[in-house]
């Protein structure tokens, strides 16, 4: 992803103007959202900020905090085609991805057919991700990463827009393969999600346990959403923004001159954290109603962003800290 100086596809003036519908669009999309999940507003902004941003989103709760509806309610609400695969450790990669089949005509002639999976969709529900074997999580991986997939050496190109939207549930570990490091870097964003609000939790009970629950409405479509997330990619980035991006990835590293990292963490995020950092700051001020990303957005981001992405030392770990203090601890130097 080169820098936005280069690309200069449409004027500052029809930016603008597309800016200023998208953000319309993206209220709307907030309004519905919201008629049918309760409070989460932190985790519903992160969830949509990936999708806006054309990436993949890793939702990490204990269950029953409404992660799988709030992922099919994103599917209707954006007008995208939804799947769900519940992952279990004897998931087979052709669950996933599809299988071929044998055919026998009329004639008795006999040909191969392939028969698509669940992964055919454009918005993809992983349910509890880190139940399934390597070798399935690898499946999907390729398909998050290339966006098409390859059976018996004939490639079959995924549905445009393609999100997966997977779940993890932290506290069950029998049974579970944790995610390699390579295959969270995948992921644009690591949305946590915690138990709600007092005031949120009320309203779950009210509105859910009657006879009538609120329906979403679609607000976008699959061609619409591909024009918002084609505008964020050609949003401008300032100067001060870009710089604040690299000074922040790179404080996260070991031996890059921070202390407080050197002593604490093992290894750091990579290069996807900074073009992560530069899609989702367009798309969170877009999200907020704004025409341009701010320093604050970065740092609002640095956790969803970075904390599947590095690792910390057996001695910080043993002291208790967690990598969210690391990064805690980095926004506020950032903000000196």
């Amino acid at each position: 992803m080169g820098m936005m100086k280069t690309e200069a596809p449409l004027d500052e003036k029809a930016i603008i103007a597309a800016a200023e519908k998208a953000l319309a669009d993206i209220a709307a999309v907030r309004g519905e959202v919201s008629k049918v999940i309760f409070g989460q507003e932190g985790v519903v902004e992160n969830t949509l900020l990936a999708v806006l941003s054309g990436g993949h989103a890793l939702l990490v709760g204990v269950p029953g905090l409404a992660k799988t509806k709030l992922v099919t309610t994103l599917g209707e609400v954006l007008g995208l085609a939804s799947n769900r695969i519940q992952f279990t450790p004897d998931l087979m990669p052709s669950d996933i991805l599809g299988s071929e089949v044998m055919d026998q005509d009329d004639g008795g002639r006999r040909s191969f057919r392939f028969v698509k999976g669940p992964v055919f969709a454009q918005l993809l529900m992983a349910d509890e991700i880190n139940r399934a074997s390597p070798r399935t999580q690898s499946a999907l991986l390729q398909s998050m990463q290339e966006y098409h997939i390859t059976v018996a050496g004939h490639r079959y190109d995924l549905p445009a827009p393609f999100h997966v939207l997977a779940t993890q549930n932290p506290l069950e570990q029998e049974g579970t393969y944790p995610l390699p490091e390579a295959q969270l870097d995948r992921f644009l964003l690591q949305v946590d999600v915690h138990y709600p609000e007092l005031a949120a939790e009320r309203q779950i009970l009210l509105e859910t346990t009657g006879i009538g629950e609120t329906k979403p409405q679609a607000i976008l479509n699959a061609e619409r959403l591909v024009e918002i997330q084609t505008l964020i990619r050609q949003m401008p980035v300032s100067e001060t923004v870009v710089d604040a991006i690299l000074a922040l990835v790179r404080s996260a590293r070991p031996g890059q001159g921070n202390a407080s990292t050197d002593k604490n963490v093992a290894w750091g995020p990579g290069p996807r954290a900074g073009q992560a950092m530069m899609l989702c700051a367009r798309a969170r001020a877009l999200y907020e109603g704004r025409l341009a990303p701010s320093v604050d957005d970065v740092h609002a981001l640095a956790e969803p962003i970075l904390q599947h992405r590095m690792a910390l030392t057996f001695a910080a770990r043993a002291e208790g800290m967690s990598v969210r203090d690391v990064i805690g601890g980095l926004v506020k130097q950032a903000k000196g």
